[in-house]
C-alpha cells in the first residue's frame, strides 16, 4: 500500500520565507509530508534541477464579465469565460484565480454574485475566488447585503473612480469604507480622476485627436496621482485599510510610499503591462495601439524603474494580470471601426498566462530580486491579502497541494499561437522569457505537464475567502466611531 498519493521527488522547494532541497507528498489534494527523502508514493514526479513553487495566485482578472450598460465601449464581449481563463492561467502557473463578480447600477449584489456563480460552476480548471464590485450601494446593499456576503466568505470588494456606469461619489466611497470596516472587509480602487479625464477626453475628440494615442493623452499620470492620493485620504478619514489596483507609474506609486511612511495601511498592486509597455506602444501604425489600451495607460521607462524598485522594496504586495481578454477583432477592439475614438474601443489586454513568467524572467533571472520575493509577489502575499492563506499560497502540511514545478534555465518566445487563451493577441509577443512552469498541479491533479492539458474543466472549486490580513485600522478608530 502506498504511503503517499503522490512524491515530488529532487527538487529545490522555494516559499516567501526560505528555500531548502527537499521532497513534497501529497495525499487527498493536500501536502501531508515534506522531508529529505520520501518514498511510497503511487506515483513520483521528478524535479531534479527543477524549482518546486507554490502555484501563482492571479487576485485580478476579468473572465466571462458583463458589460455595463452606459460605457462608450459598450458591446464588446470578453474572449475567455471561466474555461479557457483558468486553462491559459494554468499553463503560466497560476493555480487559484479572483476574478470580479459585478454589480451593476440598478442590480442587487446578491444577484450579481449569483449570476457570476452560474458562470463558473462546471467550467474551471483551477480553483477561484470572486471580489464583487460595488457600483450602487444603497442602503440595502450597504446595510443587509453586503454583510451577508462577506460571512459567507466575499471579504473583498472594488470601488471606481472613473468609468461612467461604475464611478462612485466620494461620499458614497465613504460609505462602501465605512461599512468595510465594520464588516473586516477590504476593498481595493481603481483611482483616477473621473471628471478629468472625460474633460480632457472631450477636448481631444473636439480637435479630431481621436486615435488610440490619444487614449494615454486622456488618462496622463496626474489623473492616477490625483486619485490615488484622494483615495488614501478617504481611506484615512474612514480609518480602513485600502488595496490601490494596477499602479502605472512613478507619481502614483510617491503617493503610496508617503502614505506608508506616515503609517496608513495601505496596500498595492501593479500588472506587467506597467513594467514592460510604454505610451510609445499605443502609437502603432493600423490601429495596433488599440492592443496596448488599458487604464491607467503604460508610462515610460522612468516609471518601470520605479515599478521594479517598489516590487523589489515591498512598496507593492502583488502583482496581477489584470487580464481584460477583449479579440482584436470586430467583437472586440475594433466592434466601432478601426476609425472609432479611443473612448469607444474596450479596454484591457490579455495576459493571465504570462503574468508569473514575465515576473520570474524579469524579475529574478535579471537580477532585480530573488526567489522568495518572486513567490511573495507571485502567491502568498494574495493569499494572506486576500484571506485563503495558508491554503494557497505556500509549499507547507495541511496546505492544499497547489504546486507549480519550473525548469528555471527554460527560454521561451512568448507567441499568442502558444498561448491557451481565447485572445488572437497577446501585448508581449515575441518577447523571450526564460524560466517556464513544465508541470502545475492543482490540489494534488496535474492540470498540464510538458505542453499538455490533463485537467477536467468543472473540476476546480469556489473558494469561500475567510478575513483579509490587513483589515485591522491601523489607529484604533476615529471620533466618529
Amino acid at each position: 500500500m502506498s504511503t503517499f498519493d503522490l512524491v515530488i521527488s529532487g527538487g529545490t522547494v522555494a516559499t516567501a520565507g526560505g528555500v531548502t532541497r527537499c521532497d513534497v507528498g501529497i495525499t487527498g489534494g493536500r501536502i501531508v509530508a515534506l522531508a529529505e527523502r520520501l518514498t511510497g508514493g503511487e506515483r513520483t514526479i521528478d524535479a531534479t534541477h527543477r524549482l518546486v513553487l507554490p502555484g501563482g495566485i492571479d487576485a485580478h482578472c476579468h473572465l466571462d464579465q458583463p458589460r455595463a450598460k452606459g460605457l462608450a465601449s459598450g458591446g464588446a464581449i470578453m474572449a475567455d469565460g471561466f474555461e479557457t481563463g483558468s486553462r491559459s492561467a494554468a499553463f503560466g502557473g497560476t493555480t487559484t484565480i479572483i476574478p470580479f463578480a459585478v454589480q451593476h447600477r440598478g442590480q442587487s449584489l446578491r444577484a450579481a454574485v449569483a449570476d457570476y456563480h452560474q458562470r463558473a460552476t462546471g467550467n474551471s480548471y483551477l480553483d477561484y475566488a470572486f471580489h464583487m464590485v460595488v457600483s450602487d450601494p444603497t442602503a440595502a446593499v450597504l446595510g443587509q447585503e453586503l454583510p451577508a456576503l462577506v460571512k459567507a466568505g466575499y471579504t473583498s470588494l472594488k470601488v471606481y473612480m472613473t468609468y461612467e456606469a461604475m464611478v462612485l461619489s466620494d461620499r458614497q466611497i465613504l460609505d462602501v469604507l465605512a461599512t468595510a470596516r465594520d464588516l473586516g472587509a477590504l476593498v481595493m480602487i481603481h483611482a483616477e480622476n473621473f471628471e478629468c479625464l472625460t474633460w480632457l477626453t472631450e477636448r481631444l475628440e473636439a480637435a479630431g485627436k481621436t486615435e488610440p494615442k490619444y487614449h494615454a493623452t486622456s488618462r496622463p499620470m496626474a489623473v492616477e496621482r490625483e486619485a490615488t492620493h484622494r483615495a488614501i485620504t478617504l481611506a484615512e478619514i474612514a480609518d480602513v485599510p485600502i488595496l490601490i489596483v494596477h499602479v502605472s507609474g512613478r507619481e502614483a506609486a510617491d503617493e503610496i510610499r508617503r502614505a506608508k511612511a506616515r503609517g496608513l495601511n495601505i496596500r498595492a498592486e501593479t500588472c506587467p503591462q506597467y513594467l514592460l509597455l510604454t505610451e510609445a506602444d499605443l502609437d502603432l501604425p493600423d490601429f495596433e495601439g488599440a492592443k496596448c489600451m488599458c487604464s491607467p495607460p503604460p508610462r515610460d521607462k522612468a516609471s518601470q524603474a520605479v515599478l521594479w524598485q517598489g516590487l523589489k522594496d515591498g512598496l507593492f504586495d502583488i502583482l496581477s494580470s489584470d487580464h481584460a481578454p477583449y479579440r482584436f477583432d470586430a467583437g472586440g477592439k475594433k466592434l466601432h471601426g478601426m476609425k472609432a475614438s479611443f473612448r469607444k474601443v474596450a479596454n484591457g489586454l490579455p495576459g493571465l498566462e504570462t503574468r508569473a513568467p514575465i515576473l520570474f524572467s524579469e524579475g529574478v533571472v535579471a537580477g532585480r530580486f530573488d526567489i522568495e520575493r518572486f513567490v511573495a509577489l507571485n502567491s502568498a502575499n494574495a493569499a494572506k491579502i486576500y484571506g485563503i492563506y495558508p491554503r494557497k499560497g505556500t509549499i507547507a502540511v495541511g496546505a492544499d497541494a497547489d504546486i507549480a514545478i519550473w525548469d528555471p534555465e527554460k527560454k521561451v518566445v512568448i507567441r499568442n499561437a502558444d498561448l491557451h487563451h481565447n485572445v488572437d493577441y497577446t501585448p508581449f509577443e515575441g518577447m523571450t522569457v526564460q524560466g517556464w512552469p513544465i508541470t502545475v498541479l492543482s490540489r494534488g491533479d496535474a492540470i498540464c505537464d510538458g505542453g499538455v492539458l490533463h485537467g477536467v474543466k468543472g473540476r476546480g472549486q469556489f473558494l469561500e475567502c475567510g478575513p483579509p490580513e490587513p483589515v485591522t485600522p491601523p489607529k484604533g478608530g476615529l471620533a466618529w466611531t
